[in-house]
């Protein structure tokens, strides 16, 4: 069975103990990743600090190179790295790949963004200019549902900046960080990227710790709190991208057989494993059942299976819990009342696999409604008055993404406009892009990502003021 290492100080790291990582096409552990200690956190804390004096320096010409032969060597280790995603995630082969060229795209990407100082006063009484300069020490932890693609949305940023990082994935997902990480850290001077691995108790550990200047974090609402709770006593800093409930609207003048697929992958990409997906869909009375058979047909369509089999479009989910919180979800619309126009049910084979599943007869109050399924599982809902729609929509403590179909592009653009959430788009959804500001409203979280926005999250800012005349 592989074993796998943590990177710290530039070195290949073991640990004294290990825990296994689950494939979840089969359900049984294929690899060992190590559980770091507090006393190698402390060691992987110290190197970053370190290491800061001088990366913090560095000219950002040196910066923007790393940063162009870390997306070199990620394309270079493409097949590898995708191969470990789909083993320890589930996605399709395909997918895997396309997240690793993501990666590298993000990290080109910011190795282009300017990163310079602002005159903003120049005139008889001084000169003033603000310059960004880095935080320091950044802990970063990512999800396991994009694990490689979360990884280069927070490190490109920071390490352009010229900050140090101690970055921590999933413990369902270690190994594509481990190996990426180790790739990524080769690339840059000692100690400027530590990767570890672990269960959650690291994350509180490194979230407390006193090294730490910023906090990125992306995963849970409820692990967000916790996040916000312990950068508190120590005034850190910190971004946290959480969960979404995003709603859909179809307009009474969509035409179902047009707006399917847009909706059956804005809702099933990653199987449903997406903050920024479609969670709850809004079509009126006299499409309702239309929209429902059309988006039935694709889920009966769609193909299930390992991500390592070709022609496989949708893999399993990626682990127990989630997989028995998708069922439970399912189940309590079934008993209150909901139909399945496909699925409703798991897969009859090893593995965390459910049955791509369209709901209809859902309302609110029902849990698959009113919170984040993160799954193969999507609620439609009837209206009959638009402003009821638009009110239902926003009737969530989330506020991610949002998205409105309809055959009048200038009509469906007004109702997005009434959407309470970060991203509101037309006729599509799931964009996310490096050029574009990415972050959530209410519980859906605080801060951006992404752009020139995105690094200034890692950035802060000094103003440096001479007077004109001598006192």
């Amino acid at each position: 069975m592989s074993l796998y290492t943590m990177t710290i100080d530039g070195g290949d790291t073991p640990a004294a103990s290990t825990f296994g990582v689950v494939n979840p096409a089969t359900g049984e552990v294929f690899a060992q990743a190590p559980q770091c200690t507090r006393e190698q956190l402390d060691d992987a804390m110290e190197s970053a600090t370190h290491a800061f004096v001088c990366w913090g320096a560095s000219e950002d010409t040196v910066r923007r190179a790393a940063l162009r032969n870390i997306a070199d060597a990620l394309t270079t280790a493409q097949d590898q790295l995708a191969e470990l995603v789909t083993k320890e995630q589930g996605k399709p082969r395909g997918a895997a790949a396309f997240e690793v060229s993501e990666t590298a795209r993000w990290f080109r990407y910011f190795a282009t963004l300017p990163l310079q100082s602002e005159t903003v006063q120049d005139d008889a009484m001084g000169h003033a200019i603000v310059v960004r300069r880095p935080l320091g020490v950044i802990a970063a932890i990512t999800p396991w549902n994009f694990p490689l693609l979360l990884l280069g949305m927070k490190l490109a940023p920071a390490l352009l900046a010229g900050n140090t990082i101690v970055l921590k994935p999933s413990p369902y997902t270690p190994l594509s960080t481990l190996v990426a990480g180790r790739l990524i850290a080769g690339l840059l001077p000692p100690g400027v990227l530590n990767v570890v691995s672990g269960s959650d108790e690291l994350g509180a550990w490194m979230t407390s710790h006193p090294a730490v200047r910023k906090i990125s974090f992306t995963g849970s609402v409820a692990t967000g709190k916790a996040v916000a709770g312990a950068a508190s006593p120590d005034l850190k800093r910190f971004t946290l991208e959480l969960g979404g409930n995003d709603a859909a609207i179809v307009l009474d003048d969509a035409d179902p057989a047009r707006v399917a697929a847009g909706l059956f992958w804005g809702a099933f990409t990653n199987n449903g494993q997406i903050c920024a997906g479609i969670k709850r869909v809004y079509v009126p009375d006299r499409l309702h059942d239309a929209v429902v058979a059309a988006l039935a047909e694709r889920a009966r369509r769609v193909r299930v299976g390992n991500g390592m089999d070709d022609g496989v479009q949708i893999g399993p989910i990626n682990n127990r819990p989630q997989f028995e919180r998708v069922s439970g979800l399912v189940a309590d619309a079934l008993a209150e009342g909901a139909s399945a126009a496909a699925g409703g049910r798991p897969v009859d084979r090893p593995g965390y696999f459910f049955e791509p599943t369209i709901l209809h007869g859902t309302r609110e109050g029902m849990r698959i409604v009113d919170e984040e399924q993160f799954g193969p599982a999507l609620p439609i809902m009837r209206y009959s008055d638009l402003d009821e729609a638009i009110t239902r929509a926003n009737a969530t403590p989330y506020g991610l993404s949002g998205s409105v179909w309809s055959s009048d592009a200038e009509r469906a653009s007004r109702v997005a406009a009434q959407l309470d959430c970060g991203s509101a788009y037309v006729n599509t959804h799931l964009v996310v892009q490096p050029h574009l500001p990415f972050g959530g409203w209410k519980w859906s979280g605080i801060g951006i990502e992404n752009g020139p926005w995105g690094l200034d999250a890692f950035c802060s800012l000094q103003v440096r003021y001479s007077p004109r005349a001598q006192v």
